[in-house]
């Protein structure tokens, strides 16, 4: 399990903005310290809510210094169509493969609706130099982040 103190798994997955690209962690540090906000599924209430939560704080994220990325395990067009739909000013990276939820050990079940492989609910912040200085992993998928934390911790990330 990655913890605080690890250097972050290196990645390279669809990235989802107003075009479809990709990207690595090693090129999105770069300017800063970054949230990887994972989210179980597009277009479901707490995700929907939590990503919403996001946007509206985005300010904050970025007067921190830092870099936000939502990924969930949906396809590069649903999430295309998550953004839009949201107006989310951040991009969403694409973990179709199940690359990122298996290195940073973040794979959930949605039991309920017999959906398996899916992304936790969690936020980590990796620094500049590739270390990871925050994880939270919620008890359940319907847990929030505490986002005052988060933003909080990205500021600390970024001195």
């Amino acid at each position: 399990m990655v913890t605080v103190g690890d250097l972050a798994p290196e990645f390279s997955t669809p990235l989802v903005t107003d075009e479809m690209t990709s990207c690595t962690l090693s090129e999105a540090i770069v300017d800063g310290p970054v949230i990887l906000a994972f989210f179980p599924g597009a277009f479901t209430s707490v995700c929907t809510g939590e990503m919403r939560t996001f946007r509206d704080r985005i300010g904050d994220v970025t007067d921190a210094g830092a870099t936000l990325y939502g990924i969930s395990t949906d396809s590069p067009f649903a999430l295309r169509e998550f953004r839009e739909q949201n107006d989310l000013p951040f991009g969403l990276l694409s973990d179709h493969d199940r690359e990122l939820v298996t290195a940073y050990d973040l794979r959930a079940d949605m039991e309920s609706v017999g959906i398996h492989d899916v992304a936790d609910r969690a936020v980590v912040i990796v620094d500049p130099n590739g270390r990871v200085t925050y994880r939270w992993v919620g008890e359940t998928l319907g847990d929030e982040p505490d986002y005052d934390g988060v933003i909080a911790a990205a500021r600390d990330a970024a001195d």
